[in-house]
């Protein structure tokens, strides 16, 4: 009775998106923060290039500025990836577009910078990056300010559900995904908590963790017609799996091995 219950609300408070709207995001691979290694660090133009160069779909990740615009970078601190310290949001744009990452020649990149380019020429997914305290509406106003006029497959996704539901209201030509993982649980109350994310996020698109693949949420959310990508692919094996059960790997390092290409 649960089950039957959780497949009618899933279709009355997350209706499946227009395939239309969602076919480019399917059988293709992408590379996670770049085609990155040893000599191209993550998130950076040069890791971005490669991938563009091999044909590879891109994963980033956007977070903002002290002065609100979007700036592709992983980490909440500095610490890792540059010589410099301190949070991410503390610094303006122009402070953080000087700041080299990992040793390499290139600079921590805002989004328009990305989008320049890729221009249109592999598929793009944003990873919008958010905490509890994240002003949801002013990150998800600086992403969609710069997808303005941009042409050429693009998604936002993130873990957090507010975001693609901001999506959804305010922005609703925006393909829009939630990320999700179950980390191993399948109880009762982990099981209504992926349904209750997934009808406040109100997604196009699910991508989700391959290590929790296969997964019963998964395959029902995939056989309605939400294309489910998966994360991080990074081995062979994975990426058969992911191959399997998603319909786009988001790969790094071996999983590219036996990468498709869009």
């Amino acid at each position: 009775m649960l089950y039957l219950l959780s497949i009618l609300l899933d279709r009355l408070l997350a209706p499946a998106p227009l395939a239309e709207k969602v076919a480019w995001l399917k059988g293709v691979t992408y590379a996670h923060r770049g085609l990155h290694g040893a000599a191209l660090p993550e998130n950076s133009p040069s890791a971005f290039a490669a991938a563009i160069e091999a044909g590879l779909g891109i994963e980033c990740d956007v977070q903002r500025s002290s002065d609100g615009q979007a700036m592709v970078f992983h980490d909440w601190e500095l610490d890792r990836l540059t010589a410099e310290s301190g949070l991410v949001i503390e610094r303006s744009a122009a402070k953080l577009g000087q700041i080299r990452i990992a040793g390499s020649e290139d600079t921590i990149p805002s989004l328009r910078q990305l989008l320049d380019l890729v221009d249109g020429r592999v598929p793009l997914l944003i990873e919008v990056k958010t905490r509890p305290s994240t002003r949801i509406p002013a990150i998800c106003l600086a992403v969609r300010r710069m997808l303005e006029g941009y042409r050429g497959p693009v998604a936002v996704m993130s873990f957090d559900p507010r975001v693609p539901h901001w999506f959804a209201r305010h922005s609703g030509h925006v393909v829009r995904g939630l990320v999700m993982m179950e980390e191993g649980s399948r109880t009762l109350f982990a099981r209504t908590r992926r349904h209750i994310m997934l009808w406040r996020a109100k997604p196009d698109f699910l991508a989700y963790d391959i290590t929790d693949m296969p997964s019963r949420f998964a395959a029902a959310q995939r056989r309605r017609g939400f294309p489910v990508l998966t994360w991080t692919v990074d081995t062979p094996d994975l990426m058969e799996r992911a191959l399997k059960h998603g319909d786009g790997p988001i790969a790094e390092g071996a999983g590219l091995s036996k990468a498709q290409r869009p």
